[in-house]
């Protein structure tokens, strides 16, 4: 349910281009992802502060792109956030008791501290990755191909993206259980 609303402003957002412009398209985003936020807040009575970044970003980039009408300060929303989050796992290897995807998967996985710090930098490669794509497709393609790529293209690599990283879960988890059933494991 989750990702449902999550994806539902951008679903709107491709609709509201298509129908009309980036910049109707973007008023029209500025006005669903704080609504997704206070229905998230109602139905949970806990402020997802992944999402709330993200919308207050779209609040932002969406002021400028409208004031200035340039739609190069939205382009660079999804870059700005992915590059945000490689900063913050990152820095949550020195800063926190835990990184940041062990505080997120601990309870799913039993890995080794050293396998969740590789974890959490593989992690940070791929926020750093899927923020350079983005910049890569809004100057090499046109305004329309970045826009069904912000909902498929990056939807599909994160999607690749969490089923590689589930194999490798898996993998360690399944090498972590048959060490410690060896004797003197």
């Amino acid at each position: 349910m989750q990702l449902l609303l999550d994806y539902i402003p951008i679903v709107i957002f491709i609709m509201a281009y298509f129908y009309r412009d980036i910049f109707f398209a973007t008023g029209v985003l500025m006005i669903a992802m704080p609504i997704v936020l206070l229905l998230q807040w109602v139905m949970t009575k806990k402020l997802n502060r992944i999402y709330a970044v993200s919308t207050a970003l779209v609040l932002v980039l969406g002021a400028f792109t409208l004031t200035f009408r340039n739609p190069t300060f939205l382009y660079w929303k999804p870059t700005v956030l992915n590059w945000a989050f490689a900063v913050a796992f990152l820095g949550s290897q020195w800063f926190g008791e835990k990184p940041f995807i062990k505080r997120m998967l601990g309870g799913a996985a039993d890995l080794k501290d050293d396998q969740w710090t590789r974890l959490n930098q593989i992690w940070v490669l791929f926020f750093v990755f899927v923020g350079g794509v983005n910049l890569y497709v809004a100057y090499s393609f046109s305004e329309a191909f970045w826009v069904k790529f912000k909902l498929f293209g990056m939807l599909g690599i994160t999607v690749v993206f969490v089923i590689i990283q589930s194999i490798w879960l898996t993998m360690m988890a399944q090498k972590n259980e048959s060490t410690s059933n060896e004797p003197g494991g």
